[in-house]
């Protein structure tokens, strides 16, 4: 199908052509079997609405943008979610934001930000700033009736240090027929805080989006600069990017391995996984001063090269690495913890491929792309990646494992990037210049612990005009509804702590 293109290089179509195109893309009736990768709305200063919905043609393919414009007084199409279930979440999101009516919507609850004016939407992309915003806390209808059920509102404040979420367990006393999800109580307002900030300050803001994966997030934002400059990155910054990466990806995964020891009631499990996070944190904060790597990776490179000598760094991460894989391998062996994993929270392979599940979620269920594989970025083209492992069962054990799996390749990564940078020597190049008053339009991505982190980003003479973020936390949770077959109410923090996502990167 041919098409014009929009002043943001996108293929621009009429609404009812755009609406065919991606349900056949989502109903795999294309040879190319595209991948649903997200919808996303950017308002006008006219009052129309601009959709935006992200295809990859192919694993290795570049980002293909799909545009239609939607006219002031007609903020309305037909829905994609009846045959297309990835854009459930997404549709339910332009509707809040934006107040664009998807007609046919199975649920159009209210998701990201449930107004008791619902007139007053923030409309990222335009100049509108509206006052302070009342959500509508009231409680949502019951799906599941008979007799003896009942709903259990779980959160939005929880014992412990977690996210604010509430779910809302219906159950007739121990099987959990249906879970919702509510996310608004983290809603920051982001797009709108990414308008006007120059490329340097974006990063700042990106680093925020999402704490646990704050070097993805400005990985992304930062490739999507890069490609409205067209700018090559050193190889030094290569290396750098990649060290960051790689160690905030132990430390996410170690984090998954706490909450589940702790879910176990295997105190000693979860003391020495905690001991080892915080030597990765600290590990991370001594080679640039941030616990989460922040403030390394900055548009054209990164900020300065690691504070720590290679020799010194590798002799940290072997100790280091010596100790996860020990401890990994007990609590592997532990006939009480398996019990608890072992057919918990089953994610269908069918459901998992047809939602394009992201990360170690989709790839325990048998697919889930991983960028720094397909489209290689930075310096991961020159490592010995190698293929992402899978599996195919989709529980929490699967889950658990592929983390394992990836522990272990990180580790990998990191001993051959601190090779490369021992053979740098010198004074090496670490960061090009972003050119002044930049105008253009780039899709960064980035691998991040959770899956694919996506930035939509267009700047206007050196200014952010639109910014969109789109972690894998956001794709994923939708998920969650999917899991509970068969499940009870104990295996609750199983399933919640193996999906590893941040409600942060959910409610935007």
């Amino acid at each position: 199908m041919t098409a014009p293109r929009s002043d943001t290089g996108a293929r621009l179509l009429s609404t009812d052509a755009w609406h065919r195109y991606l349900r056949r893309q989502g109903t795999g009736h294309q040879p190319e079997g595209a991948r649903f990768a997200g919808l996303f709305g950017t308002g006008e200063a006219e009052g129309s609405v601009r959709l935006l919905a992200v295809l990859f043609p192919r694993a290795d393919a570049e980002p293909l943008v799909v545009e239609t414009i939607l006219p002031p007084g007609r903020l309305s199409y037909p829905s994609l979610s009846p045959e297309l279930p990835a854009a459930f979440w997404y549709e339910r999101v332009l509707h809040d934001l934006f107040g664009v009516v998807p007609e046919g919507h199975p649920r159009l609850d209210p998701l990201m930000l449930p107004l008791q004016e619902p007139d007053r939407t923030p409309l990222p992309g335009t100049t509108r700033r509206p006052g302070p915003l009342v959500p509508d806390e009231s409680a949502i209808p019951r799906s599941v009736t008979g007799p003896g059920v009942f709903t259990i509102p779980h959160g939005p404040v929880r014992s412990g240090v977690v996210e604010s979420v509430e779910y809302l367990v219906e159950t007739p006393g121990e099987d959990i027929p249906r879970v919702q999800i509510r996310v608004f109580h983290k809603h920051r307002g982001v797009s709108k805080r990414f308008e006007h900030l120059t490329p340097a300050d974006a990063v700042l803001a990106a680093e925020r989006v999402e704490g646990i994966a704050s070097v993805a997030h400005a990985l992304a934002l930062s490739h999507a600069v890069e490609e409205c400059a067209d700018l090559t990155v050193p190889w030094a910054a290569c290396l750098v990017r990649v060290l960051h990466a790689e160690l905030e990806r132990i430390a996410n995964h170690l984090d998954v391995m706490v909450k589940l020891t702790d879910a176990a009631g295997l105190a000693v499990a979860t003391a020495r996984f905690a001991l080892h996070k915080e030597r990765v944190l600290r590990l991370t904060g001594r080679l640039c001063g941030s616990r989460f790597g922040r403030g390394v990776v900055v548009p054209g490179g990164v900020s300065g090269l690691p504070r720590l000598a290679p020799a010194v760094l590798d002799g940290e991460l072997a100790a280091l690495r010596a100790a996860v894989v020990s401890d990994w391998r007990a609590a592997m062996r532990t006939p009480s913890f398996l019990d608890r994993l072992r057919g918990t929270g089953p994610l269908d392979p069918a459901v998992a491929r047809a939602h394009g599940a992201l990360g170690p979620l989709g790839r325990a269920s048998g697919s889930g792309a991983d960028v720094r594989y397909e489209r290689p970025y930075d310096a991961y083209s020159s490592l010995g990646l190698g293929a992402p492992p899978e599996y195919g069962e989709g529980d929490v054990m699967a889950r658990t494992l592929v983390r394992q799996a990836e522990v272990a390749r990180s580790f990998d990564l990191l001993h051959q990037t601190g090779a490369e940078l021992r053979a740098l020597g010198g004074d090496p190049a670490w960061r090009v210049p972003v050119p002044d008053g930049l105008s253009g339009h780039g899709v960064g991505r980035a691998e991040a612990p959770q899956g694919e982190t996506l930035y939509l980003l267009r700047l206007e003479k050196g200014r952010v005009s639109r910014c969109v973020p789109r972690s894998a936390s956001f794709h994923n949770l939708v998920l969650f509804h999917e899991v509970f077959a068969g499940d009870v109410l104990t295996d609750f923090p199983f399933i919640e702590a193996s999906f590893g996502l941040s409600i942060a990167g959910v409610a935007l």
